[in-house]
């Protein structure tokens, strides 16, 4: 059930002002550029329950912290690939990412268990594709919401090519990985709370795993997430552990068959 103080957050952050509003009334703030969109200026922030998050949202095209960073790594991890001959699977498709991939891809295909106007409704557990299938799969913040996380890291390990990758990112919220009891709706149906620690499963089943951290890609993208985790554990988040700092990093892993 969702809580008031809950909905209230979720309606103010989708409230997105006609963009020469928002500059006007945010031309003191410092300005970033959206590598996404090229847009270049103030950004927007975001209202959560741990507080505001500053600087997190493209005004533009709503991208967060982490699809400035994960788009960044992507572009950087196939600069030398013949991308338009690739196929790539979206599972859990983000809107604004969508037509930056497909316009790209050879053959662009899209995955999800619940949303329609995907092109396969699917566990990501139990992919119904063949061995070696795609040369690129993209799962971002989807692992932290299964159980059965390893069984889902198998089989996309499974339908990649010889020489495929993955960018697989979770939320690094922890100094080390939490795992849940049962899901916990208030954070999404999150199962886990993952720490950096949670990319070594992955090396059990890629030939190579590379780790992106914000502080690789320059300040003027705005990466970082600012958020006050000293507050945890809270009534969303009992499990969560503390942690220390306004400004943390955001991590992509690049999963390499």
């Amino acid at each position: 059930m969702v809580r008031c103080d809950d909905l209230v957050l979720r309606v103010r952050n989708k409230v997105r002002l006609p963009l020469p509003i928002f500059r006007v009334l945010n031309r003191a703030k410092e300005s970033f550029v959206c590598p996404l969109c090229d847009y270049e200026g103030p950004f927007a922030d975001l209202h959560s329950f741990a507080g505001v998050r500053k600087h997190a949202v493209c005004p533009k095209c709503g991208a967060l912290e982490r699809h400035r960073l994960q788009y960044l790594v992507a572009m950087d991890a196939l600069k030398d690939m013949n991308v338009s001959e690739m196929k790539m699977l979206h599972f859990a498709p983000e809107n604004f990412l969508r037509p930056l991939f497909s316009s790209r891809f050879g053959k662009y295909q899209t995955a999800d268990p619940y949303v329609k106007g995907v092109d396969y409704q699917v566990d990501i557990r139990i992919l119904p594709f063949r061995d070696g299938s795609y040369d690129f799969v993209f799962a971002s913040h989807v692992l932290e919401q299964i159980a059965d996380d390893e069984r889902a890291i198998q089989e996309i390990r499974r339908i990649l090519k010889p020489n495929g990758l993955a960018i697989l990112p979770v939320h690094v919220v922890c100094d080390k990985t939490i795992e849940y009891p049962e899901a916990n709706l208030q954070e999404a149906g999150h199962v886990r709370a993952p720490g950096l620690d949670y990319f070594e499963r992955f090396k059990q089943y890629f030939d190579r795993v590379e780790v992106h951290a914000s502080d690789s890609l320059p300040e003027k993208y705005q990466l970082y997430v600012y958020e006050d985790r000293s507050v945890w554990p809270t009534e969303n988040c009992p499990l969560r552990t503390p942690m220390q700092g306004e400004r943390h990093s955001e991590f992509v892993p690049v999963c390499y068959a």
